[in-house]
């Protein structure tokens, strides 16, 4: 499997809780990994982080700690079981809820000084559209709104895309249903928010595929494991995989000039060589 040349970063959102926005960069990041690609899942949900317990990892330090300067960004990332590399988030802290721009950008430049190669990285939001969720999502190169088939879902999931779209001017804005019956009504939620955005906002956003409802995912978050190494047979570990080899197909986002990005220095000094 070729390997990207410089690190990929996806931030995955949702305009509301509860639509399994962890749960699929959980296993989307073991997914990669699995495939041989190099993957860290940046947990930054600053006020509720739960990607450690989903993974089955002990995390003795997490973000916090970095921003109170007790520890650099090093020191508090730990390797799970599954070899994904996890910047873990920080929970139960109202202050860390309520991060602002300047502060999330403070972490954006610290990834930057990370030395180890890697493919990819995911960034898990917190749900909805605080400044410094607005400004992480600024700073991936593509950006995972998933969704579930409830009116409160997609309207939160559109409100997300248009202010991405009408306020920001981000691009590369994909759709992933979750919890859909079959991978038809999947792709037909996608069309049918997908005509709003075009209607509405005149711009499209994209499609890599959608993921089954399966039981199995409660049962593997109760054993505190992602659902592809608990049930790798089952409909969602099928459709992480899929999703997974349809992220590895995408082309490289050409680097750009100006704005703040993850691995921005990284990203520059792999586009001279």
């Amino acid at each position: 499997m070729d390997k990207p040349k410089r690190t990929q970063v996806i931030g995955v959102a949702s305009g509301k809780g509860g639509v399994g926005k962890t749960t699929l960069s959980v296993n989307l990041a073991a997914a990669l990994q699995a495939t041989g690609s190099r993957v860290m899942l940046f947990d930054a949900d600053m006020g509720l982080a739960n990607a450690q317990i989903s993974m089955g990892v002990r995390c003795p330090f997490n973000l916090s700690d970095f921003l109170s300067g007790a520890k650099t960004l090093k020191e508090i990332i730990v390797t799970t079981r599954q070899g994904v590399k996890l910047v873990p988030g920080s929970s139960g802290r109202q202050d860390m809820a309520a991060l602002d721009e300047m502060g999330a950008a403070n972490i954006i430049q610290a990834f930057s000084s990370l030395e180890d190669p890697i493919d990819y990285l995911i960034v898990d939001m917190a749900a909805g559209i605080a400044p410094s969720v607005l400004t992480f999502l600024s700073a991936c190169e593509r950006r995972f709104v998933v969704v579930k088939d409830d009116p409160s879902s997609i309207a939160d999931a559109y409100g997300t895309t248009k202010i991405m779209i009408q306020d920001h001017g981000l691009e590369e804005i994909y759709l992933i249903p979750n919890g859909v019956a079959s991978a038809q009504e999947g792709y037909q939620l996608f069309e049918r928010i997908n005509n709003v955005c075009a209607r509405f906002l005149n711009r499209s956003v994209r499609y890599l595929g959608s993921i089954e409802n399966d039981e199995m995912i409660l049962q593997a978050h109760k054993k505190y494991m992602p659902v592809i190494e608990f049930a790798p047979t089952s409909s969602s570990s099928r459709d992480f995989r899929h999703l997974a080899k349809s992220i590895q197909s995408l082309p490289q986002v050409p680097p750009i000039s100006g704005g703040l990005q993850f691995f921005m220095e990284r990203r520059l000094s792999s586009s001279d060589v």
